[in-house]
């Protein structure tokens, strides 16, 4: 591996040496790689390499492209992101296809006394994503978040996920779906959590992990931040999240959220159980995602 990263090193940076690397965890779609470079001049450089997976790959044979032009035009519209490095579409040097960005300083938990600010600074830059005017005719490329839940719906397990409300969930949402859209379509992370993230001196210093991003309605990433707000943080968080949020998106309907919420909830059906949790945080995701669905199906009647 090392003499591979050495070469992706030298493609990136002309007469850069590797002089150290690491997995990162974080990655589970993408494998994530931290490179320390020492330059030509003597300087040192470090940067990350995401190395993106089959099943993206799948879903996009030319993700990487598409992964470095989205956060360029990000990066260039002010929004807080890594700025991209180099793309590389083949699989010659590892395997799959790449892209290499910038390395974020950034610490780790989130100090327990900090989450209102932080809270509020997560609802703030999820806004600023929603607002970006972006040039659309270059992205293209990007799905739309209804055609991903069309998909869902029609992939329909032989067996439901009871334990985290599937069978409900799917029959509230079939019989709703295709939804009539309420808001105009805006860019949508796709994957918008605190796990997603990065901070530094008590600031959102950048949100990662792009390959999930889409067009659609805004308030399918509030409704999955919402419940992984609620997950980390408890019920309290996740309000006070949704408020910041409401107070910045004037222009919202929200009459749509239980539904959008309810998609965010079936999304962990099946899954949840292989995240390798400790017993004791999975039993307590599985009580608030059973509260989050109930609340959820409550405001639909």
């Amino acid at each position: 591996m090392r003499e591979a990263l050495q070469t992706v090193a030298e493609h990136i940076i002309s007469n850069a040496r590797l002089l150290r690397w690491r997995e990162l965890k974080g990655g589970v779609s993408a494998q994530v790689i931290g490179l320390e470079l020492e330059l030509g001049d003597g300087s040192l450089r470090k940067i990350i390499i995401r190395r993106h997976g089959a099943t993206d790959l799948a879903r996009d044979p030319d993700i990487a492209r598409h992964e470095f032009q989205l956060l360029g035009l990000l990066h260039s519209a002010g929004l807080a992101v890594p700025a991209p490095i180099f793309a590389e579409a083949s699989s010659d040097l590892l395997g799959s296809p790449y892209i290499a960005i910038e390395f974020i300083e950034s610490q780790g938990e989130v100090d327990r006394m900090a989450i209102p600010d932080f809270l509020g600074q997560l609802a703030a830059h999820l806004f600023a994503i929603h607002q970006a005017e972006l040039p659309l005719t270059e992205l293209s490329f990007l799905s739309q978040q209804a055609d991903a839940v069309s998909a869902k719906l029609a992939a329909r397990p032989a067996q439901l996920d009871a334990s985290l409300s599937e069978g409900r969930i799917r029959e509230a949402l079939d019989s709703v779906w295709p939804l009539p859209q309420a808001n105009r379509s805006v860019l949508l992370h796709g994957d918008y959590w605190p796990g997603n993230t990065l901070w530094r001196g008590g600031k959102l210093a950048a949100v990662i992990d792009w390959e999930d991003v889409a067009i659609g309605d805004p308030l399918a990433d509030v409704g999955n931040a919402r419940l992984e707000v609620l997950w980390a943080y408890g019920p309290e968080a996740m309000e006070e999240f949704t408020q910041h949020y409401r107070s910045l998106a004037k222009g919202t309907g929200f009459s749509q959220l239980p539904y959008w919420d309810l998609y965010a909830a079936l999304r962990p059906a099946s899954q949840l159980s292989r995240w390798g949790l400790e017993p004791s945080v999975e039993r307590t995701m599985r009580e608030r995602h059973l509260s989050f669905v109930d609340r959820a199906l409550a405001e639909l009647r």
